[in-house]
């Protein structure tokens, strides 16, 4: 065989390897990402949270809603849905039998754009050029039913645009957030006044963070208002990434290096733990992952004073992904 013909066959033949591995493996391959970050006031006990975003719910989609539920078992204090929890317009049938378990566990949610459109067919070349536009006429789902699953049979708060206190363990914790900013939904001017309303006693209740798209504004105005941590999704951690590099592409003005997992976020002269998920989910028009496995984050926070190598009583650890 002529060499030209040798190379393109081996090429055609890595990619058809790619492809079957992105598209039938690796999206179901889920993956619970552990660690630990010293954030809370001191002489906080540690606060375990579990971050879920973007899930990008179908109906049939059977696998993440078995994965989801079974996170129940992980035991955490504290819930943070960062939102697009919908990918279809009958996606609350599988939202319901993935959380259902967490009923009675404090949790908090915010929306994602996806929660009150239902995506649709579009060129997935065109992600790689920047942040992605609002379809023209997008279909729109009964984002009333699933805010009301997560809040009255869950007991979750939502906070877009809002605050709120939640007892967490029998001591108060205090979280803020914004609907979705990759949309222009966020309305930053609304926190302060929000936060205020909690009626804050000093700097001893934690003050966390939690948005849908991490955009920068975002993120630095988080900072400047006293959170101790931030949480955010959207970006599926660039879903398609290159082995040995990274993130392609987060959708949003985020740097790329903290495009998914936990990093540091420095506004005003303050640094703050930053996490950002990878999310468990993906459009149902654009079904794959490549060295980016679908993930939820465990996430311990400890107080600012704790000691390095303190015994946190996690029997999960304190790095790493299990399945």
């Amino acid at each position: 065989m002529h060499p030209a013909l040798t190379a393109l066959s081996a090429v055609g033949a890595v990619g058809a390897a790619c492809a079957v591995w992105g598209i039938g493996i690796e999206r179901h391959l889920y993956t619970v990402r552990t660690a630990t970050s010293a954030a809370l006031p001191t002489g906080s006990a540690p606060l375990r949270v579990l971050h879920v975003s973007d899930a990008h719910m179908a109906p049939w989609q059977q696998r993440k809603q078995d994965w989801l539920a079974s996170l129940a078992d992980l035991e955490p204090d504290l819930v943070v849905n960062t939102g697009d929890n919908l990918g279809h317009r009958d996606g609350l049938a599988g939202i319901r039998r993935a959380f259902e378990p967490f009923a009675g566990v404090p949790g908090v949610f915010v929306h994602g754009s996806n929660d009150l459109f239902a995506p649709a067919p579009r060129n997935p070349v065109r992600y790689f050029s920047g942040p992605s536009k609002a379809h023209r006429t997008p279909e729109r789902l009964d984002t009333a039913a699933l805010d009301a699953f997560f809040t009255h049979e869950l007991g979750w708060a939502s906070l877009n645009n809002t605050a709120a206190r939640l007892s967490v363990g029998g001591r108060d914790v205090d979280l803020f957030g914004v609907n979705d900013a990759h949309r222009d939904w966020d309305d930053l001017s609304a926190l302060p006044e929000a936060i205020g309303d909690l009626g804050r006693r000093g700097s001893t209740t934690p003050l966390i963070g939690v948005t849908h798209a991490p955009y920068q504004r975002v993120l630095n105005a988080f900072t400047d208002l006293g959170a101790d941590a931030i949480f955010g999704g959207h970006t599926h951690g660039g879903q398609v990434c290159l082995p040995f590099f990274g993130t392609l592409v987060a959708n949003c003005d985020i740097p790329l290096k903290q495009a998914k997992g936990l990093s540091a976020w420095t506004s005003g002269g303050r640094s703050i733990p930053l996490n950002v998920s990878a999310g468990c989910g993906h459009s149902i028009y654009a079904p794959v992952r490549f060295a980016c496995r679908p993930e939820a984050t465990l996430l311990t926070l400890t107080a600012r004073d704790t000691p390095k190598g303190a015994d946190l009583g996690s029997r999960f650890g304190t790095g790493g992904v299990s399945r």
